[in-house]
């Protein structure tokens, strides 16, 4: 999917060369500041990252925004009223959002449930307004609890001795985490986002079927995860 939509962006630029060069040629008359066109602005990024994204519903209330805001601009809509229904209908997008994500993600959620049930009783670990490093070197990893509130958590787990599928709970608030994994383990990810997400940019996952999983439990609100 990433490079999908990589390819719908060169593609975008392309298209955009090939307007401004017709128009220098006066092969073409092509107006690319007609009224609303800074929508595009909104519409292209949100609709790319449906391609490139994990999480969709940041994106899908974008495109719905910038989509309805052309419209405005183009007099087909009003702008009184959608200003009035703009609330409700980005509610019923994040609503929609979450009651297909349990159905989808239904053997995840209960592989997580049931992780966090056996889980051995951890802390966690929690950064507001603040930066905090975690790293577990050659120590037992069960699983564990990360926070981030105006703030960001690194944890390292490079090389980490992993003896079952455990499951790390990640929060990230107007923050960011970063999760570092050993080469020899799965991910399996249930994220629950709003204008963040998830990003895996592992470059060689393993494809040992023996080997345990680690699963991420992500809600990011205004923030986000990566795992490397």
């Amino acid at each position: 999917m990433k490079k999908f939509g990589n390819i719908l962006w060169g593609i975008v630029l392309i298209i955009l060369g090939l307007i401004i060069g017709a128009n220098a040629l006066g092969i073409a008359d092509i107006n690319i500041f007609f009224d609303g066109w800074w929508t595009l602005f909104i519409i292209i990024p949100c609709f790319i990252g449906l391609f490139k994204e994990r999480e969709k519903t940041g994106n899908i209330i974008g495109l719905f925004i910038g989509i309805i805001l052309l419209l405005c601009c183009q007099n087909i809509l009003d702008f009184d009223t959608i200003w009035k229904l703009l609330l409700p209908a980005v509610l019923i997008i994040i609503g929609i959002s979450i009651i297909f994500k349990d159905t989808f993600d239904h053997k995840v959620s209960e592989k997580i449930k049931e992780l966090n049930q056996n889980k051995t009783e951890d802390d966690g670990y929690c950064a507001t307004f603040s930066e905090q490093n975690v790293k577990f070197e050659g120590e037992k990893f069960e699983g564990t609890d990360l926070t981030a509130v105006f703030g960001s958590v690194k944890c390292d787990l490079k090389n980490a001795i992993l003896e079952k599928d455990v499951v790390i709970n990640v929060s990230s608030i107007f923050g960011g985490t970063e999760i570092n994994l050993p080469e020899n383990v799965k991910v399996k990810i249930k994220s629950s986002s709003i204008f963040g997400g998830v990003d895996e940019k592992r470059k060689n996952p393993t494809e040992n079927k023996e080997a345990h999983t680690i699963y991420i439990n992500a809600m990011c609100l205004f923030g986000g995860v990566d795992i490397k």
